[in-house]
């Protein structure tokens, strides 16, 4: 499971700002397979606030500082009211785990206890849709692609990625969007977690 499963806090900077820094960063230089293969969001993140402190002048520590404190507001999160119910369901008959490009820390948020094994873009050194990030999911868990359920909120990162690895692939889709059309629609669609853990027979 790797479907976002919380409301995003409100922040003093846009997303566009962030993202700015971050694309200015990761298009500042050629890219090796090496650094595409490290180019999750913590990396960008973390790499960005890096060259901003060299160039004012700060000492390099100051980096991992002003990081830690963008992760501690990045896990005061709230989560979907369905979220934590469904998963106590779910784990009764399923082993859960996550998959993410993201920052996320479920202890912090007080989700970890849910999931077996838990892996983000950092640990592997790929991210998702690399079918590697899949690949060393299955591993994890001890299963054949085939026998895992992937359900994500991003139609490509998500959905696609854990097909195209083999995976059975399901679209949760909290905002009533609309389904790519370029992309094949996915074996099973739902709107929230707790329909999730119904279709699932829990």
């Amino acid at each position: 499971m790797s479907s976002r499963c919380w409301r995003a806090p409100k922040s003093a900077c846009t997303p566009g700002c962030r993202r700015t820094a971050r694309v200015s960063h990761s298009g500042s230089r050629p890219r090796t397979c090496a650094e595409r293969a490290r180019s999750s969001r913590v990396y960008l993140r973390l790499s960005a606030l890096a060259a901003h402190v060299r160039e004012h002048g700060y000492d390099q520590s100051l980096a991992h500082q002003a990081f830690e404190v963008f992760l501690t507001a990045r896990n005061q999160l709230q989560p979907f009211e369905d979220v934590a119910p469904a998963l106590a369901r779910l784990r009764q008959r399923y082993r859960l785990a996550t998959l993410s490009n993201g920052n996320a820390d479920l202890a912090r948020i007080g989700l970890d206890e849910a999931f077996t094994v838990s892996l983000n873009a950092r640990q592997i050194g790929a991210a998702k849709p690399h079918r590697s990030c899949f690949e060393r999911l299955a591993r994890e868990l001890g299963l054949a692609s085939q026998e895992i359920l992937h359900v994500g909120d991003d139609p490509l990162l998500d959905v696609e990625g854990a097909r195209a690895a083999g995976f059975v692939s399901a679209w949760m889709n909290r905002r009533a969007r609309a389904w790519p059309p370029e992309l094949a629609v996915p074996e099973v669609m739902v709107t929230d977690c707790a329909q999730l853990a119904a279709l699932l027979g829990v």
